[in-house]
């Protein structure tokens, strides 16, 4: 039986993925449903993907982003007579206008969980799952905000409601998967309310997948109208931020025509935020998280606009380590700061997780020496000139009214 090394590439836009329906005289597996596949050419299946991915649906380079490769696995074939070699990848898709070749009959954005219920090529699901966001990736991802890492957990479980639903398994596997979400990251309160959310009302797997697929919509658009608040608010003036937010991101991208962006220690994320809206036609100034005092007095700085890892229901705000010192700084120059954050980050309750960073982020000598690397910290509601939503600018009555609905959302738990 000969082997051949293959690339499956899953396009995800939205929560949904990109699959191909292959024509009645394709090589192999007519009349199936697949995904962008290829065989890897020059022992490079990454590079394959790229090409293979550009050739399939003429999306180019920049379009697309790699989110995730897969651990290979083989598929034999005895009919014939052939093994692959299957390299999964996962792409994120800035777009979902395509253009397949001769290779595809049709095409379908859709949910990965109706991989489960078509004729596919073979082990397709299985390709999905060594990619798809689980809560072990959900706990891991240091790269990305709470808005796009809360969309992940919503996925994770609609995932987990498709399998349970066709396994026929009953509610508990799934609400095991909603667990576990919850316990990954537990500082991150739109993750808790939007997989809260989907479970509250929920009395079955497929209840629960349909709740989650809708959750990953109304989740998308919530930042998307929470960073169009923020961008009026800005106005064309120049902003301070720290840390990374996509919803951050989309609105000084948006609304402003100058950013300063502390580099935000350990991970350095605020320097992947300068590369973004300088390509966003800004004029940008990165700097040193130390150096954002100095520059909010020495620079003509309009307000300072952060993300939120959570929202207290008093007012106070949760978010990367160094956001309560530009807040002080801030008010000291009389420079407005915003917090951007869809509602769902409002905790139900005042409880803080407050995550810390490796020690040897920080040092990795021989001295006998403590390390603290708090990556959060908590910001005074007097600090806070408001929490821009897509409700609109809430002040401390509007975000208590939040947390209370939370709360109603979270006692599914109690049951």
């Amino acid at each position: 039986m000969t082997e051949a090394a293959v690339v499956t590439c899953f396009l995800r836009h939205r929560g949904e993925v990109l699959l191909l329906y292959r024509g009645d005289d394709a090589e192999t597996y007519p009349g199936r449903w697949g995904t962008v596949t290829g065989y890897v050419e020059d022992d490079d299946p990454e590079g394959t993907a790229l090409l293979e991915v550009r050739e399939e649906t003429g999306l180019d380079h920049g379009a697309v982003d790699l989110v995730r490769s897969g651990d290979p696995f083989t598929v034999e074939d005895a009919d014939l007579g052939r093994a692959f070699r299957v390299h999964p990848f996962l792409l994120d898709s800035a777009t979902r206008h395509v253009t397949p070749n001769e290779e595809s009959a049709g095409f379908e954005w859709t949910s990965p969980t109706a991989i489960l219920r078509r004729e596919t090529v073979p082990d397709l699901w299985r390709s999905y799952a060594s990619v798809a966001p689980t809560p072990e990736t959900v706990a891991a991802d240091t790269e990305h905000g709470s808005a796009y890492i809360s969309v992940r957990a919503l996925e994770a479980l609609r995932d987990a409601a498709g399998v349970a639903a066709v396994d026929d398994a009953g509610l508990g596997a799934v609400t095991e998967t909603a667990e576990a979400l919850l316990d990954a990251r537990p500082s991150m309160a739109a993750l808790a309310n939007r997989v809260n959310r989907a479970m509250a009302e929920a009395d079955s797997p497929e209840a629960v997948q349909t709740a989650a697929t809708t959750g990953i919509e109304r989740a998308l658009d919530a930042d998307e109208d929470a960073a169009r608040e923020a961008a009026a608010l800005v106005d064309g003036g120049t902003a301070l931020t720290l840390s990374r937010s996509g919803t951050v991101l989309e609105a000084l991208g948006e609304g402003a025509s100058a950013a300063i962006v502390a580099e935000s220690r350990p991970a350095n994320e605020g320097v992947g935020v300068a590369e973004a809206l300088t390509a966003a036609g800004l004029d940008v100034t990165l700097c040193t998280d130390a150096a954002v005092g100095h520059l909010l007095v020495t620079r003509d700085v309009d307000a300072v606009v952060v993300g939120a890892d959570a929202v207290l229901p008093d007012g106070r705000v949760v978010n990367k380590v160094g956001t309560r010192t530009a807040a002080l700084a801030a008010d000291r120059e009389g420079v407005p700061l915003y917090a951007v954050a869809a509602a769902d980050k409002v905790r139900p309750d005042d409880a803080l997780h407050l995550e810390d960073g490796e020690p040897g982020a920080l040092y990795d000598g021989d001295a006998d020496l403590a390390v603290a690397n708090p990556t959060f910290d908590v910001t005074p509601a007097d600090l806070v000139a408001g929490i821009v939503t897509e409700r609109g600018v809430l002040d401390r009555e509007g975000t208590a009214a939040v947390a209370a609905e939370h709360r109603e959302l979270a006692r599914w738990r109690e049951d």
